[in-house]
């Protein structure tokens, strides 16, 4: 696996964790964070298939656009289709004033980022991935 692959999975797994981690926040649990998080898990594993596969892509964060690309490599991943769809708002909206996540949104979003994530670590051969 290719060193800038493995990076794109730590940073991955590393959003993960805070995901989690924030899930199970009894007080003031940060909706808002669940949400980006499962986003930013979801756009790095993306991300790293394509490293992993030497497709060049920009500075993008719809999650669709990037499975997109990546769907030529993993033609079956067109599953999760909407469930990025949904993730994919997370990386901006509830970053700034005017919107806010709910519990709901962010079950929602917890869900999708550990479906999507368990395909990830399969395509990689999650014994090779350290978390």
């Amino acid at each position: 696996m290719k060193l800038t692959t493995t990076e794109w999975i730590d940073k991955a797994e590393g959003d993960f964790h805070t995901m989690l981690r924030e899930s199970r926040a009894e007080e003031f649990p940060n909706y808002d964070g669940i949400c980006f998080h499962a986003q930013q898990c979801a756009e790095k594993y993306l991300k790293a298939v394509l490293c992993e596969s030497d497709v060049r892509f920009g500075k993008i964060h719809d999650l669709v656009a990037i499975s997109d690309l990546v769907l030529d490599i993993h033609p079956k991943w067109s599953v999760f289709r909407e469930d990025l769809a949904f993730l994919s708002g997370f990386a901006i909206s509830f970053r700034y004033l005017g919107d806010s996540a709910d519990s709901e949104s962010a079950q929602d979003a917890k869900q999708y980022c550990h479906r999507f994530r368990q395909a990830a670590r399969e395509a990689f051969g999650s014994a090779s991935i350290g978390h």
